[in-house]
């Protein structure tokens, strides 16, 4: 029996597979967040009076009890039950009895599922904001490590001014600063309460929606009831593009890497049993890592667009289109778990080149530092540019790239990382 079926209704098996769908997956996920829902919606109704005092108790004990159930890892739901909303009901009423039948008064299926998935996704934000942390600790550490040892820096992929290790690796944590802005903007909001929505038109019911809000520690709920079930799909999409910025940026640092490992760059270098090898080519040590985290966090970068064209153009109220945002959104987070982890495995053990810049091929790499000393002693830019740039045609251009002297905030020379920290400190105070 299901919790919308009357005596006299049969729903069709092929039916009933093609809406259930993955669903029984996912809602193993959001057990836990189901559970942590009910509770703190049966504390709400003994409040108000629509349970006793003894019936709460009894509900509370036993909702704890399968809280613990539910959270061995490996769950997975019955075959024949529906959902988590109904299988939680169904193990209360044959613990506790008819109490158990009372726990769903006052709200839909539609604000159980929306309250489940607010409370994962806070929960998933969190947890990806926390691997975001320890991938910047890590990147900014190697950036002081390495500052002083210079790199080539280009633009088109043509060589073009000096850089350093410090100086590349300082620019990828303060992008994950920018990109933990992002996602401390979607933390807010989806750190709201649609919880007592029903099926997105409120209820007669005197409940106390400020209260479940205060239980569930969100930060405030969600106000309108309309509104409650409209953030289904918004909030998601919002979660997906907080992710996504960051996958942007591992993405990028990853395509970095699978060219710095190149034979004929040569920057950076990784031990055996990070690399995979060729079933033809006996030398081969591909950076297969590096390419599959580029790869999908390109593929993670899709998933704004994806539930866009799954909830686009619908109009107000809920709509089962809404239940494949969670297989869509839900591998993504995981993956990009996955790549922040082995990002981190893979930098932890980056051996760098010392002396890059001492081979000739690179001493175009100083025209301006060469051009800017002419500029400092009195020749006008222009002539000063086209002087370097004759010494170049001619062949005739040298420099000697120890007297490499930058000063200014953001360069070789000061890498500012003490203030990118202290921003990045600024940003996870949001998340309280």
């Amino acid at each position: 029996m299901k919790l919308w079926q009357k005596d006299t209704t049969n729903t069709s098996q092929l039916v009933e597979a093609f809406t259930v769908g993955k669903d029984k997956e996912f809602d193993a996920v959001l057990a836990p967040y189901d559970l942590q829902g009910s509770m703190a919606h049966v504390q709400m109704l003994c409040e108000v009076g629509l349970l006793t005092v003894d019936e709460n108790e009894a509900a509370q004990t036993e909702l704890k009890s399968i809280l613990q159930e539910v959270s061995i890892p490996g769950f997975q739901l019955p075959a024949d039950v529906e959902d988590i909303h109904s299988y939680v009901e169904l193990l209360l009423t044959e613990r506790i009895g008819e109490a158990g039948k009372k726990i769903h008064t006052g709200r839909s299926r539609n604000d159980q599922v929306a309250v489940d998935i607010k409370l994962y996704l806070k929960a998933e934000v969190l947890s990806v904001k926390d691997e975001t942390r320890q991938l910047f600790d890590l990147i900014i550490s190697l950036s002081r490590q390495y500052k002083d040892l210079l790199l080539p820096g280009y633009t088109h992929l043509q060589i073009a001014m000096p850089s350093s290790f410090g100086l590349w690796l300082g620019a990828y944590a303060e992008s994950l600063v920018d990109d933990l802005e992002m996602l401390a903007a979607t933390y807010q909001i989806t750190n709201k309460n649609p919880l007592g929505s029903g099926a997105g038109y409120g209820s007669s019911f005197p409940l106390n929606r400020t209260r479940t809000t205060e239980l569930l520690h969100f930060g405030t709920l969600n106000h309108n009831s309309v509104y409650a079930q409209m953030s289904r799909g918004k909030t998601e999409k919002a979660v997906a593009t907080g992710i996504g910025y960051i996958a942007a940026t591992l993405s990028k640092l990853a395509y970095d890497c699978c060219l710095y490992m190149n034979q004929n760059f040569g920057f950076i270098s990784f031990p055996s049993d990070l690399t995979t090898g060729s079933s033809i080519m006996p030398h081969k040590k591909n950076p297969d890592v590096f390419e599959l985290i580029r790869a999908k966090c390109n593929r993670i970068q899709s998933t704004p667009n994806e539930l866009t064209l799954l909830i686009n153009n619908l109009p107000g109220g809920y709509h089962r289109d809404m239940q494949l945002t969670k297989e869509i959104l839900f591998p993504a987070i995981e993956d990009l778990k996955a790549c922040l982890q082995m990002m981190q495995l893979m930098l932890a053990n980056m051996q760098v080149k010392e002396n890059i810049l001492d081979d000739p091929k690179y001493k175009y790499l100083f025209t301006v530092e060469a051009m800017n000393e002419l500029v400092n002693k009195g020749v006008n830019y222009r002539d000063a540019y086209r002087q370097i740039g004759n010494e170049v045609e001619a062949g005739t251009f040298t420099y000697n790239y120890q007297q490499l002297h930058h000063t200014h905030e953001g360069s070789i020379g000061n890498l500012c990382n003490d203030a990118i920290v202290g921003e990045m400190e600024k940003v996870l105070n949001k998340f309280s």
